[in-house]
This record gives structure tokens, sequence and C-alpha cells, in this order.
């Protein structure tokens, strides 16, 4: 790294984009403090298109996984959360695709972010 601010690819370093946010008065988004691209590339599109099959055994698994990091945390419940509404894909009764359970994650990560909804 050369000290000029940069991140040696020509762009700006992390601190500088979060100056340059402070700046402004907008807040640093909480997806790229941490390193998640919102945009969701045509391939995974194109995937969230496809049913999932029926699959009891993945379905278990993952609702196994689920009871097992949840904790007192709130971190811990907020997984658990999420692979239990993953393990919903693979099951008939439930009605949801990758791209909901992904803007609701999304959702829950940006109030987070801002504190609460109260803010």
């Amino acid at each position: 790294m050369s000290g000029d601010g940069r991140d040696g690819k020509g762009g700006k370093s992390d601190d500088e984009g979060a100056e340059n946010d402070d700046a402004n008065g907008d807040e640093p988004d909480a997806l790229d403090a941490a390193g998640i691209d919102p945009v969701v590339p045509e391939s995974a599109a194109d995937a969230a298109d496809e049913a999932f099959a029926e699959d009891d055994e993945v379905r278990s698994f993952l609702r196994e996984i689920a009871e097992d990091v949840r904790g007192d945390s709130s971190e811990s419940k907020q997984l658990s959360a999420i692979l239990y509404r993953v393990s919903d894909l693979y099951d008939p009764d439930e009605q949801t695709s990758p791209e909901e359970i992904y803007l609701n994650v999304r959702h829950i990560m940006q109030i987070k972010a801002q504190g609460g909804i109260e803010r």
C-alpha cells in the first residue's frame, strides 16, 4: 500500500469510503460493511425460479443445525431462524423462495444496523 488512500487497485480504501459516507451525511450500508454484494447474479436469479424438490433429509438436517446453534444471543437466534427458513425450501407445505429469504434477511440486517425498528 502506498499510503495514498487507495487500496492498491486504484479504488478507495475501506476507511476512505467510510469517511466519505459520513461526510455526505449517509451512514455506511451494513451489507457493504459486511462485504455482502446485494446484487443477485443472473445465474442465482435463474436458480431461484427453479422449484426445490421435497427432501426430508436436507430439511431435517437444516432444522437440526438450527436447533443446535440457537442460544441466548440475538445473533444465534437470528441464525437459527434463517436456517429454519432455508429448510422451508425443502418442505412442500411451505411457500417461500431463495429471493424471499434473502430479502427478509437483508431487511433484518438493515434494521439491526439502525439499532432497531424504533429509529
